[in-house]
């Protein structure tokens, strides 16, 4: 009546451990393809145990964990001994610090003195090598930027350990140690005695002949200033001074604006010329060129704090700190661009050949203070004084966190703070010395911008094609052989025509005696 349905029964297996399957989004995670879980199925009783579907959370979490810290790990491959220095004491920067941190140190009080190398170079050159000077330069910050990072994921949050990498522990301690040590050192110098300076014209602004208070000496002003860079640089680390570097930043901004703004607007000065200084002679005539490139070249220090910048930023291999930090540079250079070029044409245009070493604040105060707004002329050296303190800071860095390198690589442990703040106030003791011993220093702008030149054009390209490696006689090798080259001669012609513009023209030197 009804179909009789058959039915086999196919032999039973034995039973086994149960195969637990992986989320498909972990198989394409780099730390489970090193994952002893995927092999196969572990022999193990107390394994078999573990891999039950109730532990398969547990397993999610920890893989997930483990290919976080190995992504993040990718390109942080850290010295424990950098979690206590105040570079990099502190990772948690970003984009709006990179911008902070690159305008403090890339604009400032050395700008002032720009309107002097038009007085050599004349109205075309001196337009076209600052501009020149301005792309090379921005190029060799974004060289840097891309070595900050190896291959290998070493991080290279100071300038001299990248050129240890580039050039051997020997020649590149002996090629980039005593050009970023002078840069930060004397930057510093300069920035007591120009600050200094400008806080006694800021209180004879002020008080006028109203005022029946004695007034202080330079000296005296010199360690009102010191003393004010001392106590701010108790901040802990770079990061700290983050706010501090945006205040330096729109105080430059404003007093670079101001000034060329008040020049242009003013009757220019009786006797303004606008003919290139006549040399005595062709040495004297090219000696004169090569100082004034050495004043463009000053203009742009600060490349030797770019890799310490972008060591304060946090670095993984989806999200490297070389995006935040090339943001946050093209931002700041933009604003630098803006100020400088203006700055340079319009104070030229203003006062010609009548400018001075002293720079484009002296001339405005010396041309313009009698039909000045003394609200103007006091809000100006005010800026000044609170852009010298702040830039003091981001300079001061490198030679405090040297000076605590030397400490934890003996100790092997932290900085104390009460030995932190001694350090601190050293430093600021030695720079008050040599700032009154060497009260001349601001006049050597064309040396110092000379000794400096290859940290800011020469070195990163020469690290680039040592760390890099591109292609022989490829575009990018041929363009930074050239540049390369053509900036270590650009320095030894600079210093030597600085040299010998030092000795034939001569420069008012007064040890110990500060005006």
């Amino acid at each position: 009546m009804g179909e009789v349905v058959e039915v086999k029964l196919s032999p039973v297996q034995p039973s086994g451990p149960p195969v637990v399957s992986v989320p498909p989004f972990q198989l394409h995670s780099p730390s489970m393809t090193r994952s002893p879980l995927i092999g196969g199925v572990p022999k193990s009783p107390l394994t078999s145990r573990i891999l039950t579907p109730l532990a398969s959370p547990m397993k999610k979490a920890i893989a997930s964990m483990q290919g976080f810290l190995e992504e993040v790990g990718h390109l942080t491959k850290l010295d424990p001994q950098d979690a206590w220095l105040p570079i990099t004491e502190s990772r948690d920067g970003n984009a709006y610090y990179s911008a902070f941190h690159s305008l403090s140190s890339g604009i400032g009080v050395q700008a002032l003195v720009l309107p002097l190398a038009f007085t050599t170079l004349g109205w075309i050159w001196g337009i076209l090598c600052l501009s020149l000077a301005f792309g090379w330069q921005l190029y060799t910050l974004w060289l840097l930027i891309q070595l900050h990072e190896s291959a290998s994921g070493t991080r290279y949050s100071r300038y001299l350990r990248l050129s240890m990498a580039a050039f051997g522990e020997k020649l590149g301690k002996l090629l980039a140690l005593f050009p970023t040590m002078y840069l930060s050192g004397g930057t510093c110098v300069t920035l007591v005695i120009i600050g200094g300076g400008t806080m006694k014209i800021f209180f004879q602004i002020v008080c006028d002949s109203n005022c029946n208070v004695n007034p202080l000496t330079t000296i005296e002003w010199y360690i009102v200033f010191t003393c004010s860079a001392v106590i701010l640089a108790q901040l802990p680390n770079l990061n700290s001074i983050a706010g501090i570097s945006l205040i330096g930043s729109i105080s430059a901004v404003t007093y670079c604006t101001v000034i060329w703004v008040v020049s242009v607007t003013k009757d220019r000065p009786h006797g303004v010329s606008y003919d290139p200084v006549k040399p005595t002679s062709d040495v004297a005539r090219l000696c004169g060129i090569l100082n004034a490139l050495g004043i463009i070249a000053f203009a742009f220090r600060g490349h030797n704090l770019v890799l310490e910048i972008q060591g304060t930023m946090p670095s993984s291999a989806k999200h490297p700190s070389r995006k935040p930090m090339w943001s946050g540079v093209k931002f700041a250079y933009l604003i630098i661009a803006m100020s400088l070029f203006p700055l340079a044409v319009g104070g030229y245009w203003a006062y010609g050949n009548l400018i001075k070493e002293d720079g484009m604040f002296a001339a405005l105060y010396n041309y313009h203070g009698h039909d000045t707004s003394r609200i103007i002329l006091g809000l100006t050296s005010l800026l000044i004084v609170i852009n010298s303190l702040t830039s003091f800071q981001i300079y001061a860095m490198p030679a405090f966190d040297n000076l605590e390198f030397r400490y934890i690589s003996s100790r092997n442990q932290p900085c104390p703070w009460w030995l932190r703040s001694g350090f601190r106030a050293f430093f600021g003791c030695l720079v008050f010395f040599i700032a009154v011993a060497l009260p001349f220093l601001p006049s050597l702008a064309g040396l110092i911008g000379g000794v400096a030149l290859p940290v800011t054009f020469a070195y990163p390209c020469f690290m680039w094609i040592q760390i890099k490696q591109p292609q022989k006689y490829s575009v990018i090798w041929y363009l930074n052989w050239g540049l390369g080259c053509m900036g270590m001669v650009l320095s030894v012609l600079l210093v030597t025509g600085a040299v010998w513009s030092i000795v034939t023209m001569g420069i008012e030197i007064h040890f110990f005696k500060p005006k």
